[in-house]
């Protein structure tokens, strides 16, 4: 037998109750929470100080507490307690709430900047378990906000080549050297170099600016084609007086294949140099070339030997120092459909670059030179 339970102070909401289980009516329920959830959002909003001020004006007036509750629209407790302070403090303003206590002291951040600045490759969770074995106990959001504090970021680090003191120590000399050398002696070098085409975009991340909900964007997206969809590897010279000749591998090598080895390399060597030379410099110039294995392999030295061309000493793991470098970058960028147009449109866009173009690049050698003495022979980008 179900028997019906009515609240003293609410007679509309009644509660009905059923065998062992409670159950409450529907409706009920629904009013009891929204007396709740207003008595809470009551409870945690903070009135402005007008709304105080007109508290104490009302009150001023022998107005009761009941019609001034009414009137602005308050909990007769909140009228209350507000006249009540007035009394007995005089003031108005809530006083200031206490933040919760830091959980490290001031040895303890020094403790967290001393673990970065020994080794900036540490992890946040390194730092905390370094914390954890001397007793203190913190998040690591906590370790992030004091790194915050004292202007520390984590950022992705940047990739540069390793270089060995031998190395370094060549790469310095070789910049003291040639720092001080006239124009005259870079117009007389003829910079060669391979290179890689991709098809469609290269091979490293690129980064996209754009506004939240553009992604699928034609203008912000590219083409992804399955195995990378092609490229081809080139052999270029360059002077001072303009670009040379573009040469691409699998048009020299008996398979067809991209790859160069020390004979391929002779072999193009053999066809182009001189006539690049006599046309971009004249008789007397200077090849330069760096040290990739097929460059420095016995069967190449001998035949240079044989050829008695002036060949520039280039230290190693320099590559960036090559003006042909930056010149090849104006080579990619396009979007031909199938490699023989990816060939053509290179060859073009190879004999297209100007010869202001060239002089810059060659003469801007004495910048980057000086670039390598400031970082004291350690990698550098130019």
């Amino acid at each position: 037998m179900a028997r019906c339970v009515i609240f003293p102070h609410y007679p509309n909401y009644n509660v009905q109750i059923k065998g062992p289980r409670n159950r409450v009516h529907f409706k009920c329920a629904i009013c009891i929470w929204n007396l709740l959830l207003s008595a809470l959002k009551m409870r945690s909003k903070e009135l402005s100080l007008s709304v105080k001020q007109a508290i104490i004006r009302l009150k001023k007036q022998n107005k009761p507490i009941r019609d001034i509750a009414r009137t602005l629209g308050v909990a007769k407790t909140i009228v209350w307690n507000i006249l009540k302070k007035k009394e007995r403090t005089g003031e108005l303003s809530s006083t200031k709430r206490p933040r919760r206590p830091r959980k490290t002291t001031v040895v303890d951040d020094r403790r967290i900047l001393s673990l970065v600045k020994k080794t900036s490759f540490t992890t946040v969770g390194q730092i905390k378990n370094t914390l954890q074995e001397v007793g203190v106990c913190v998040s690591k959001s906590a370790i992030k906000r004091r790194l915050h504090q004292s202007e520390y970021r984590g950022f992705k680090p940047r990739c540069k080549p390793l270089v060995s003191l031998k190395s370094r120590k060549a790469r310095l000399e070789f910049a003291k050297q040639h720092l001080t050398k006239p124009s005259q002696f870079w117009n007389k070098i003829l910079w060669t170099d391979e290179t890689k085409i991709n098809l469609f975009h290269s091979d490293g991340k690129r980064r996209v600016w754009r506004r939240k909900g553009t992604a699928h964007d034609p203008k912000h997206t590219t083409s992804s084609v399955k195995h990378g969809g092609g490229s081809v590897k080139a052999w270029a010279c360059m002077a001072a007086n303009g670009t040379g000749s573009l040469v691409f591998i699998d048009d020299v090598t008996a398979d067809k294949s991209s790859r160069m080895n020390s004979e391929v390399f002779r072999a193009i060597l053999s066809a182009h140099i001189q006539p690049n030379a006599a046309e971009l410099i004249g008789r007397r110039f200077t090849v330069q070339m760096d040290n990739d294995p097929k460059h420095t392999a016995k069967a190449t030295k001998e035949f240079l030997k044989g050829q008695k061309w002036n060949v520039m000493q280039w230290p190693s793991q320099l590559p960036d120092l090559n003006p042909i470098e930056h010149a090849f970058h104006l080579l990619k960028g396009k979007c031909p459909k199938n490699k023989q147009e990816l060939k053509t449109v290179a060859v073009e866009a190879w004999h297209s670059i100007t010869r202001d173009e060239t002089q810059r690049l060659v003469m801007s050698m004495r910048s980057r030179l000086q670039a390598v003495i400031d970082c004291k022979g350690f990698a550098t980008k130019y």
